[in-house]
């Protein structure tokens, strides 16, 4: 689970950031909304240790990575924390299935090979392993971004705005899919978006003004 405590944060020249405690449970889903410039992405790069807070605490699993040194803190990170950010960041020479294992990889120092064929596969993609990842719609793209921060089965998986770009049945089709990957792999999932869309369909939300 992911459970936070007095976060502050400040970029300087008055932009300051106090943010609400939060805390999301294993399998649970918690939605993160507010407006431009209300620190939605901050605060996720704050809960997945890309920043970290000027004081509180950032909890998984009862550790604080906020404390942890930058060496401790990759490790933690690949081993626990899955990553879905708006631009997804592939390997632009390796095809859809060898960026899903490279994730693995560099996590733990082995290749996940069937892992991935298996994730892909539970993504709708199975068709599209060998293609590079520039042969994608945005859609197969925003899912082979979702295969990759699951494939080491985190304590938490963090997105930002992984509907923002999608149509209406896309986007729903994404938000559903992450919550039932989420249950499956038992995986505490925070969605940090402004998609008004998505308000609807989780109850467990805090906004952020």
């Amino acid at each position: 689970m992911i459970q936070t405590k007095n976060i502050h944060f400040s970029y300087g020249k008055g932009t300051d950031f106090s943010f609400p405690d939060i805390a999301a449970v294993s399998g649970e889903t918690l939605l993160i909304t507010g407006g431009s410039g209300k620190g939605k992405t901050t605060l996720l790069h704050l809960l997945g240790g890309l920043q970290r807070p000027k004081s509180g605490e950032v909890l998984i699993e009862n550790t604080n990575i906020a404390a942890l040194s930058e060496k401790k803190l990759d490790h933690f990170r690949g081993k626990n924390i899955g990553l879905i950010l708006q631009q997804s960041y592939f390997v632009a020479s390796l095809n859809v299935l060898e960026n899903v294992v490279l994730a693995s990889w560099l996590a733990s120092g082995k290749q996940a090979v069937e892992k991935a064929k298996q994730l892909l596969a539970e993504l709708d993609l199975k068709e599209q392993l060998h293609k590079l990842p520039s042969q994608l719609s945005i859609g197969q793209q925003q899912r082979v971004s979702i295969a990759r921060a699951l494939i080491n089965e985190p304590k938490l998986l963090l997105a930002d705005e992984p509907t923002s770009s999608l149509d209406d049945e896309n986007a729903f089709k994404v938000a559903d899919m992450l919550s039932h990957l989420a249950k499956q792999y038992g995986t505490a999932l925070v969605i940090v978006t402004h998609d008004q869309r998505l308000k609807d369909r989780f109850s467990n939300q805090i906004s952020l003004s």
